[in-house]
């Protein structure tokens, strides 16, 4: 066993089962001899429900989110050519095809008896769309070992405007007779599909940024909820232990009144345990004493008859 194929069975397991089978791997390791290997075993964290289920869709729909780290590739690459037009494609793209893997996330996490809450909607998207722009999240994403969901807050590909072309020293007249299908574009022509490109992107982004304030918007509203029902759970408890206190005050005073008596209580058995003792002792001397009476009394009294008997 090594380290990648230990932290893919980890990974590949239901979160209450990773963290028994983390530190049995961990033993099996250490047992083995290899000290190192069983260290970083061990400090493999278990994932949250949301990485949980990004990484059970890398393993069982890989086709499907491997045609978005392709498209994150596609973009970055563009975006680093400055190239407006693919970078405008793969814009158009990945704004449904995020939103097909993350209903897939949530609908496999169901199945598996997970289900998600509303507010991992948000965090699944921010994670496919960390992959999408970043590299190293795009890897992370692509082996499903997430302990906890990604989000990226670097600078995000957008659309490049391309400087208008310089004029030419001297204008050439213009062709005079042009097939309409093969004539080229002019130069106001290609600024206003620039320009209608860009504002379609501008379009898209502020629609998505929208879609995300909603999203957090309802978040938020949740997060609310959660917290004033906690807070409602809170006060209850509280109230619970402020009655708990008094009840326990309430029973140590009667255990510390019990104790005094059974003190006092100890106090006279131990006096009348002596005074039985004593009486004990000295009933059996006065027994021994009535005793040697009585025989002496049986002595005296032959004695006697016996000198009545002679004088006879």
């Amino acid at each position: 066993m090594d380290f990648d194929e230990a932290a893919d069975r980890l990974y590949g397991m239901m979160p209450e089962d990773f963290t028994a089978a983390r530190d049995a791997l961990a033993k099996e390791a250490k047992a083995a001899g290899d000290a190192a290997l069983a260290k970083r075993i061990k400090a493999l964290r278990k994932p949250t429900v949301v990485a949980w289920a990004v990484n059970r869709t890398a393993r069982e729909q890989s086709q499907e989110l491997g045609r978005l780290l392709d498209l994150g590739r596609r973009l970055r690459e563009a975006w680093r050519a400055q190239d407006a037009d693919a970078l405008a494609e793969a814009g158009r793209e990945r704004t449904p095809l995020i939103a097909r893997l993350v209903r897939s996330v949530r609908e496999a996490a169901e199945t598996a008896g997970h289900p998600l809450a509303s507010t991992a909607e948000l965090e699944i998207e921010q994670t496919l769309d960390a992959a999408v722009v970043d590299e190293d999240a795009a890897e992370q994403v692509r082996r499903g070992r997430l302990s906890r969901p990604l989000s990226y807050s670097g600078f995000t590909p957008a659309p490049v405007v391309r400087p208008a072309p310089e004029p030419a020293a001297r204008e050439q007249p213009a062709p005079k007779a042009r097939d309409k299908g093969t004539a080229r574009p002019s130069k106001a022509e290609r600024r206003a599909a620039e320009e209608e490109r860009d504002r379609a992107e501008r379009e898209r982004l502020e629609a998505e940024r929208e879609r995300r304030i909603g999203r957090l918007e309802e978040a938020l509203a949740e997060a609310e909820r959660a917290a004033a029902e906690a807070e409602r759970g809170r006060a209850g408890w509280e109230a619970e232990r402020a009655e708990a206190v008094r009840e326990h005050e309430r029973r140590t005073a009667k255990v510390e009144t019990l104790a005094a008596k059974l003190a006092k209580a100890r106090t006279k058995l131990n006096s009348a345990e002596h005074r039985l003792e004593v009486a004990r002792r000295e009933e059996t001397s006065a027994e021994r004493a009535a005793r040697s009476a009585r025989v002496r009394v049986d002595e005296a009294r032959a004695a006697l008859d016996e000198a009545r008997s002679g004088r006879e």
